[in-house]
């Protein structure tokens, strides 16, 4: 590797992994200092670290063609690997003499929280294994979800699941459901197809994006979103998105891996509808400069599912973009960039964008906006807004590594960034179903 030795990269890592442990064990007791309500319940549970795996190389297969999650979040370089350094880096003692990060004491103070807490994440391989949930349709084919994300901050706080004010906005872009006489969901209707096939042609090299052809690996009919209103649940809305669609417990009974993609949702590692679980690959991310992980399942236009390994969801189109924070806005910010560094792939630490998934295969590194703990404006439907370099910046060298919203925000008002193709920075007309995971810092 020209960036980091091999060796000294993993023993780093696993020098991480075992701060991250002790600070995340910790979580359970605490609270978040800035809200009078019940602490959410935390996972009661250490991070599996027995299935240890760093990647130490560029994906085997061609990334464009492959079916799956595609790599997980610990890439083999600092471009496609943002888990933090321990603090007893340059130090003169070592990590046992340091104490718990101050985010046990309160979650918005620096240091890792896990934010989705109905499972445990799996710190060295860049996973959450969560429960696993069967519903019916109205004909008895089977849905297989998760969930991630509600409208009701209660219920978050029992299951564990992220609380979002903005979903009580998106009903007209969910589907709906109601409680049978076991509480189980039976949905009035959205079904899901697995059986195409993923592929992703690039555009040339150093131009990959936008691809020259794509093909989404799941596909939604008309009228599948991720998000569910219970009709006789109170109203609440949650993101429930599908994993698997009219097929039998024994036809998906992947809990080591090897999962048949033209059955299961593409981010799922694995899956256990015996013990109900399923295990999500998690993603790179930055939120207000912080690093994160979150979870992609959805997108509302093809070429975004295809780039996302996610399930196109047609749907999830019809919530309104554009509004961010204001009244009814069912919505919050992703940023993409579509032409950062992607020379020298992981290797470079300022790798980023569309272009640089395209080319070798791993996450683009997006930039979210707020995130429990940091803002209040959460919501798991990210409306997308593509950046591009000027030409003029690249030029002049000042082409990176973008980590938060209001330097990408004032970027853009100094000329620094555009939309593709020089057009005026707006929403790009889609969003992705991204439900926050991990802040790693």
């Amino acid at each position: 590797m020209n960036y980091f030795d091999r060796n000294t990269r993993l023993l780093s890592s696993l020098a991480v992994i075992a701060a991250f442990l002790l600070t995340l064990s910790m979580n359970a007791m605490a609270q978040d200092l800035s809200k009078p309500r019940t602490p959410r319940r935390t996972f009661q549970g250490r991070i599996d670290i027995r299935n240890a795996h760093i990647e130490d190389a560029a994906p085997a297969v061609n990334p464009n063609t492959a079916q799956g999650p595609g790599p997980g979040p610990i890439g083999p370089g600092p471009g496609c690997n943002l888990f933090p350094a321990p603090p007893s880096v340059g130090a003169t003692v070592n990590l046992s003499y340091f104490g718990p990060s101050p985010s046990t004491v309160n979650r918005s103070l620096v240091g890792p929280v896990q934010l989705l807490n109905s499972g445990p994440v799996n710190a060295t391989a860049g996973t959450i294994t969560i429960p696993l949930y069967l519903g019916h349709m109205l004909d008895g084919k089977n849905v297989w979800y998760i969930l991630t994300d509600t409208s009701n901050s209660d219920i978050a706080d029992e299951l564990g699941l992220n609380f979002s004010a903005k979903l009580a906005f998106t009903a007209n872009g969910a589907r709906t459901a109601n409680f049978d006489e076991n509480n189980d969901l039976v949905f009035d209707k959205g079904t899901v197809d697995f059986s195409p096939v993923r592929s992703i042609t690039p555009g040339p090299v150093g131009q990959e994006f936008p691809p020259t052809a794509y093909q989404a690996g799941s596909v939604g009919d008309s009228n599948y979103s991720p998000l569910v209103q219970i009709v006789n649940g109170g109203g609440v809305i949650y993101n429930a998105p599908i994993v698997a669609f009219n097929v039998s417990a024994g036809q998906i009974n992947f809990l080591s891996g090897n999962v048949d993609y033209s059955l299961v949702h593409d981010q799922v590692v694995a899956i256990d509808p015996t013990n109900m679980t399923v295990t999500i690959n998690l993603i790179n991310g930055f939120s207000f400069g912080k690093p994160v992980w979150y979870m992609s399942m959805d997108s509302s236009i093809p070429l975004a599912a295809a780039i996302e390994h996610n399930t196109y969801a047609p749907l999830q189109a019809v919530l309104p973009l554009g509004r961010d924070d204001s009244f009814s806005s069912p919505i919050e910010r992703i940023f993409i960039a579509t032409n950062g560094p992607e020379q020298g792939a992981c290797a470079n630490p300022l790798r980023q964008g569309l272009s640089a998934d395209l080319a070798d295969g791993y996450r683009p590194n997006n930039v979210v906006g707020g995130i429990p703990t940091n803002a209040l404006d959460y919501a798991p439907i990210w409306d997308a807004q593509l950046f591009e370099w000027t030409q003029d910046a690249i030029n002049k060298g000042y082409r990176g590594q973008l980590r938060e919203e209001f330097q990408i925000l004032t970027f853009v008002q100094d000329g620094l960034i555009t939309a593709p193709g020089g057009k005026p920075f707006t929403t790009s007309g889609f969003s992705i179903n991204c439900s926050i995971v991990q802040r790693l810092n």
